[in-house]
């Protein structure tokens, strides 16, 4: 029986949520990258950064293959770009909103102090 979308997604997300992996799939959104440029870039240990590739290729999201002596991984999934692209409108919109609100309440407690008491 096959399990139910939202459930799929669910663990789709629960994939993405670890701060490597998402750096990983960043990097290899701009290019392909050999293992030693990531474990520059990401700033892990080898072992982990080893791990965490390994679910990203269990989860069918990057491939790698050999090139001379080095290992290239490459995102396997385009779709991934704009999902990190989304992401990242969406964060900033909330952060931007939050911004609003939080100079809205600054200018309300200001406005609260300048009254003067009775």
């Amino acid at each position: 029986m096959p399990i139910p979308l939202y459930q799929a997604k669910a663990e789709f997300f629960r994939t993405l949520g670890h701060p490597a992996r998402i750096r990983i799939l960043e990097l290899l959104s701009e290019r392909d990258h050999a293992v030693h440029e990531l474990l520059d870039a990401v700033d892990i240990e080898a072992s982990n950064l080893s791990q965490q590739l390994a679910v990203l290729r269990r989860a069918g999201l990057v491939t790698q293959h050999r090139a001379g002596h080095e290992v290239v991984y490459s995102i396997s999934v385009p779709e991934v770009r704009d999902l990190l692209l989304a992401a990242r409108r969406i964060l900033l919109g909330i952060l931007d909103d939050q911004g609003s609100l939080r100079r809205e309440l600054q200018d309300q407690r200001l406005a609260a102090e300048a009254l003067p008491a009775s």
